[in-house]
């Protein structure tokens, strides 16, 4: 059997995806190689998904973004599946997670693997729920028989509820909004029901022997993540990040790659501590966080209020994060949440990176302020996060071609721009020294791929086309590597 890239990387060798990582983050291939072996950083990659870009994990690489996806009984079907999956390239995701708990769960699933150039996540407890028709009438053959069959179609890591145990459930009592995670509480329901501990924590060997087979990575789920600023870092939480630490020492011993899950909503007081407690517990093992929201106050600006708790996350150490919409706690987000939403994260996870001094990582940033401070708008609209919408603002109030030379904007008008006032006090020769300086160039910046415009760097070719987009297909915009 294929080793899996853990095992690879113990016994000294640096795979092809390995490789492609280490070009894609301007890091050595030994460097990544290292990290993997030591399970500090995870590179999701199943054998049998052909259409994979390779990307990291780890706290010590680029921080990444996961967008969730997925059907629901109601809504959407295999095309409007498909252009979620253009949208979340488009803007900069470096994984998916497929939620889809309603029709064609398989042939959505596969659709995505054959096209997707960003590693595929899934839940396999909520396929097994529409199998077995209700939490309590899951079986640990179907579970693992689910496990299985996604491991085959080419899912590249898959969110295990292991960490939840029976002796856990009476520590939630005393809280405010009880489990909000679904796979912990469909995992509750069963522990309550047939009297039994936790059926994924009972055959974790087996998962393990399923995902070394086709390198699957664990992404361990945080079933008693806190749902509200009063629950967080309580008992129950740490109880389970305890089980995690457990669960990672197996997997790892099983030659399978892993990450852990956390919260949630947490205060920013406490965000750090958070990290720090995870990466003790389970060995350094890349932590994969949602948000944190830092205020429970906000329906419909949460894709804000997590992306605070993210930015820090990720300057503490946070390895991916997850992100929010501002349809969180209130509906089904469309085409422009999801925009937002990665939008706030891409935001998050460049001003973690820029914290932490990774190298490179504030190029970008300078790169467009030498364009901001010349007036150089379409360089401004190029460099943007997201050219469309800065481009889109701008010519709001100000679209003819002759404006995209003008010293100013609609904000001040041509009297009170700062900019230009500045620059005309300025003396000639200061101004010669100023222009004659060297912009920064971003083609030669040791930036991780991520880290530089444009935000979708993964190769894209294999996607099908994504019809009545605004400006045509979104993949042509962002070119393949």
């Amino acid at each position: 059997m294929a080793q899996t890239q853990i095992q690879a990387a113990r016994d000294g060798t640096v795979t092809p995806a390995m490789e492609r990582v280490a070009e894609r983050e301007n890091r050595g291939p030994e460097f990544v190689r290292e990290r993997v072996a030591a399970g500090q950083a995870v590179i999701p990659a199943n054998r049998h998904h052909d259409a994979l870009d390779p990307m990291i994990i780890g706290r010590e690489f680029a921080t990444k973004v996961n967008a969730n996806i997925g059907n629901s009984e109601t809504t959407s079907d295999l095309e409007t599946e498909l252009e979620k999956l253009h949208t979340a390239v488009h803007y900069g995701a470096d994984t998916v997670m497929d939620l889809g708990t309603g029709s064609d769960l398989d042939e959505i699933r596969e659709a995505h693997i054959e096209h997707s150039p960003i590693p595929l996540g899934t839940v396999p407890l909520y396929e097994a729920v529409k199998r077995a028709g209700s939490p309590e009438d899951i079986t640990k053959d179907l579970l693992l028989e689910i496990i299985e069959k996604q491991a085959r179609q080419g899912v590249d890591y898959m969110t295990i509820h292991a960490g939840i145990l029976a002796e856990h459930l009476p520590l939630t009592d005393g809280r405010k909004t009880g489990i909000v995670s679904r796979g912990g509480s469909i995992m509750a329901k069963w522990m309550e029901e047939n009297g039994e501990q936790n059926p994924l924590y009972q055959v974790f060997d087996e998962i393990c022997e399923i995902f070394a087979e086709h390198d699957v990575t664990f992404s361990l789920g945080d079933s008693l993540r806190p749902g509200c600023l009063a629950d967080a870092c309580d008992e129950a939480q740490y109880a389970e990040l305890d089980t995690l630490g457990e669960l990672t020492r197996i997997g790892r011993d099983h030659g399978v790659q892993v990450m852990v899950e956390g919260p949630g909503h947490v205060p920013m007081h406490k965000v750090a501590e958070n990290i720090e407690r995870q990466q003790e517990v389970c060995d350094g093992a890349p932590f994969y966080v949602l948000g944190p929201l830092v205020t429970d106050i906000a329906p419909g600006y949460d894709h804000i209020t997590s992306a605070i708790g993210a930015a820090m996350a990720a300057q503490a150490g946070a390895a991916m994060l997850c992100y929010v919409t501002p349809k969180e706690h209130l509906g089904l987000p469309e085409e422009e949440d999801v925009r937002d939403g990665l939008a706030a994260y891409r935001i998050a996870a460049h001003a973690g990176d820029v914290g932490n001094e990774r190298p490179g990582a504030r190029d970008w940033d300078d790169a467009l302020s030498e364009a901001r401070y010349e007036f150089d708008w379409r360089e401004q609209f190029d460099l943007a996060l997201d050219p469309d919408r800065a481009r889109s603002f701008h010519d709001q109030t100000l679209p003819e071609d002759n404006y995209k030379e003008a010293r100013f904007c609609s904000m001040c008008g041509a009297e009170f721009c700062s900019m230009r006032i500045d620059q005309d006090t300025r003396d000639i020769g200061e101004m010669e020294a100023i222009e004659g300086e060297e912009r920064t160039d971003l083609e030669s910046s040791p930036a991780a791929d991520v880290n530089r415009p444009p935000v979708g760097t993964h190769q894209s070719g294999n996607l099908p086309p994504m019809a009545d987009h605004e400006h045509g297909d979104p993949l042509e915009e962002t070119g393949d590597d």
